[in-house]
Parts: C-alpha cells; sequence; structure tokens
C-alpha cells in the first residue's frame, strides 16, 4: 500500500470512531441551525419556532445562526461544509436548495452534500406593493406596469429565486417590463416595500400577511391554483385570467452528508414532536404553512425530481 493511500485510511479511521462516539451520545451540546438569510425574515421566524420546540425532544439549546448573502448560498455552503456530526444543520427553501443549482456557480452539491431530516412547512406566494402605489387590483396593477415603461422595481430576495422565475413568466404573460431589485433577505425588502422605497414583490405569503391586514401593504393576488384559505379574499392568478403560474415555498431540515443515522433519526423524531404540537398546528392554520412531516427518504427523491434542469417554460414549481 503506498504510504498516501496509507495516510487517508488512517485518517478515515480516526474520523470515523469520534464520530461514532458522538452519535451514541447525542445530542451532548448545543445545536445551531444556520438560517441563510439575516434575521426577521420568513424563514428566520420558522426556524426560531423550530429551534424552540426541538429543544425539549433533545434535551439541549438549539440556536441560531444567520449567514446571510448570495442567495442563501453562503449559509448553506457553511452547513454543507460543517463536520456531520449533527450540531449543524441547514434551514432551506425552494430557492437554496432547488433553484440556487441551476443559477449559481456553488462550492457544494445541493443533493449529494446534504442528508435531509424532514420537510417542515410549505406557504403559497402573493403578488404585493407598496401601500402607495396607484392600483388597487390585478388589472390595474398590470395597467400600472405598462405604464411605468420599465422603471417600476421589484424587490427579490437573491436573484434566481422562486418568486424571480415566477415574476419573469407573469412579466411574459402580461406584457410587462420592471427593474428587479436584489435583497439578502425577505426582512430588508418588506422593510423598504412599506417604507416605499422599492414598489413590488413576488414574496411568501405567510410572511405577508400582519402587513397586508394591518393596511402597510397591498396584495393583488397568490400564485396557486386555489385560494388561500388565510386570505380567501385573495384571487387566483387563474381567476384572473392568467393559467398555471403556481409557485409556492417549501422549507425543509438538512444535515452534511455524513451524519450517522441514529442522529438524523432523532432530529427528525423531534422535528415529528415540533410539528404535531397543538399550537404550531393552531399557527400554521393562521397562516397557512402546510406544516406536516414527510420521511427522510420521500423528501430526498422529492427534491431530486424538483431540482430543475433547465427552466425555460417551467411554470410550475
Amino acid at each position: 500500500m503506498r504510504r498516501r493511500d496509507f495516510v487517508a485510511l488512517l485518517g478515515s479511521v480516526v474520523v470515523a470512531k469520534p464520530l461514532d462516539a458522538v452519535a451514541q451520545n447525542y445530542p451532548s451540546r448545543v445545536v445551531t441551525i444556520v438560517v441563510p438569510y439575516p434575521a426577521g425574515g420568513p424563514t428566520d421566524t420558522i426556524a426560531r419556532i423550530l429551534a424552540d420546540r426541538m429543544q425539549g425532544p433533545l434535551g439541549q439549546s438549539v440556536i441560531i445562526e444567520n449567514v446571510g448573502g448570495a442567495g442563501g448560498s453562503i449559509g448553506v455552503g457553511r452547513v454543507a461544509h460543517a463536520l456531520p456530526d449533527g450540531y449543524t444543520l441547514s434551514i432551506g427553501h425552494t430557492q437554496t436548495h432547488v433553484f440556487n443549482s441551476a443559477v449559481l456557480k456553488l462550492n457544494y452539491d445541493v443533493v449529494n452534500d446534504f442528508t435531509p431530516i424532514s420537510l417542515i412547512a410549505d406557504t403559497p406566494i402573493w403578488i404585493v406593493s407598496r401601500k402607495s402605489l396607484p392600483a388597487d387590483d390585478l388589472k390595474g396593477f398590470i395597467a400600472w406596469l405598462k405604464a411605468s415603461n420599465g422603471k417600476a422595481t421589484m424587490g427579490v430576495a437573491g436573484i434566481g429565486s422562486p418568486s424571480e422565475f415566477a415574476a419573469r413568466i407573469f412579466a411574459k404573460e402580461t406584457g410587462t417590463i420592471f427593474q428587479f431589485v436584489p435583497y439578502r433577505g425577505g426582512a430588508p425588502l418588506l422593510q423598504d416595500m412599506i417604507g416605499d422605497h422599492v414598489d413590488f414583490a413576488f414574496g411568501q405569503a405567510a410572511g405577508y400577511l400582519t402587513t397586508v391586514q394591518s393596511s402597510q401593504l397591498k396584495v393583488f393576488a397568490v400564485l396557486q391554483s386555489n385560494r388561500w384559505w388565510a386570505a380567501p379574499e385573495v384571487p387566483t392568478l387563474d381567476e384572473l385570467g392568467l393559467k398555471n403560474i403556481d409557485v409556492s415555498f417549501w422549507h425543509g431540515i438538512w444535515a452534511p452528508k455524513g451524519t450517522p443515522q441514529n442522529v438524523i433519526a432523532k432530529l427528525n423524531s423531534a422535528i415529528r414532536v415540533f410539528l404535531a404540537d397543538p399550537v404550531v398546528q393552531e399557527a400554521s392554520k393562521k397562516s397557512d404553512r402546510k406544516s406536516g412531516h414527510r420521511s427522510i427518504r420521500p423528501l430526498k427523491h422529492w427534491r431530486q425530481s424538483k431540482r430543475p434542469r433547465s427552466l425555460a417554460g417551467r411554470r410550475s414549481f
């Protein structure tokens, strides 16, 4: 055996033994969930509720680390390269764990460098605008966009997101032109829209529900086939004549590839307790985040089937 091969083999044995010991006593210290966006946005909110409710079943503190930038890829990459011991987890969604692989050059593989733990939430997308925008319905909004001659601004939390792709399809179908303004996350985008610094957004409905209900923002349509029961007064694009633009944001939890299966099972069990909590169920109903456990293998296979090879012509994702 060559010396280099022997050293590599010895290294794998040395790493494997500590991980096996860690797995048997897991968790014995604080668990960190890395949120790939700034604090205050929808993903951060979900993560903080999840972290709080996982502490009981795990018997250890669960904390949040916000690592924003590059459409969420910096935070996700931080987890991809972390030690696979179950103490550093990734919360992500449709953009971070599917779309980024199609539009960004990543230093990790969204499928092969992670072990999926559970799907935790799913929420539809709204077309929302600043309160002062001079339109009261989708027809008026489209007319305003056409009259703006390409000067209208749409905030987007990360270039290449599902929201951006849906907006591009919307622009093509309606014959409108507008400028994309990138943000590090949903929270700063929301604040700028409330402050009249950006005109509109295609964003997670649950993240805008409170501000719309308090009349700080306007909403024109929901991008799914059925009306969102949490706000049934908001029409679907289908009803308004724009067919088959059906988009949602699902959220999931992942660990680095190589994390021991019994650690994954413990985390999965803790998330099951979180999802079964009556308070969480009630909150999910109020915001219509369709929370619910999916087993590990189906989540992995489902995500692989959703991984876009070519996004040209995609209308539903």
